[in-house]
């Protein structure tokens, strides 16, 4: 069954947070301290959402897939953070699956959703972040025709260094 894409609600925020937070376990496991990993909390997580979206401080496209009535899914993409991005480039902030839906085509019906968006309200390129190790990410975004771009970044998660690299991808209407 195809997964279906719809714009994140309110109402998603706990399926949403339960989504990202078994992501960051999944398939951080092994490429960041476990004791973090472990300390992720569903609850805080989706709070933190709905405390954003309350007050209108979300500047980000937030989409979720369903599989039966189910988020099995989440993506979301707003403005680059980086300094040396132009204006009509977006950053892709997050893609997550659950590990049972991996390889099932949610996570690219995702991406393509996630970037026509992108498309239709005028942006032409697309940046994102990975952790360096992380090599199923780095497979998954290089199949959906993002290529590394020389940027890495240090990143540090509970005095252990996990570094990124960045990656790009134009898109066309």
């Amino acid at each position: 069954m195809d997964a279906r894409i719809r714009e994140m609600t309110p109402d998603d925020c706990e399926a949403v947070a339960r989504v990202r937070v078994r992501g960051w376990q999944s398939a951080y496991a092994g490429l960041m301290p476990q004791s973090y990993l472990d300390a992720m909390s569903v609850k805080k997580d989706a709070a933190r959402r709905r405390e954003v979206l309350a007050e209108g401080r979300a500047r980000t496209t937030d989409l979720v897939a369903e599989r039966d009535g189910e988020v099995v899914g989440w993506g979301c993409y707003g403005p680059s953070r980086d300094e040396d991005a132009t204006g009509e480039q977006c950053e892709l902030y997050a893609i997550y699956v659950l590990e049972e839906q991996l390889s099932t085509g949610v996570g690219r019906a995702l991406m393509t959703e996630l970037t026509g968006r992108a498309v239709a309200v005028g942006f032409a390129g697309m940046l994102l972040w990975v952790l360096k190790e992380n090599d199923r990410a780095r497979r998954f975004y290089e199949k959906a025709g993002f290529a590394p771009d020389g940027a890495e970044e240090p990143f540090e998660v509970d005095g252990v260094a996990v570094p990124e690299v960045r990656y790009a991808r134009a898109l066309t209407p």
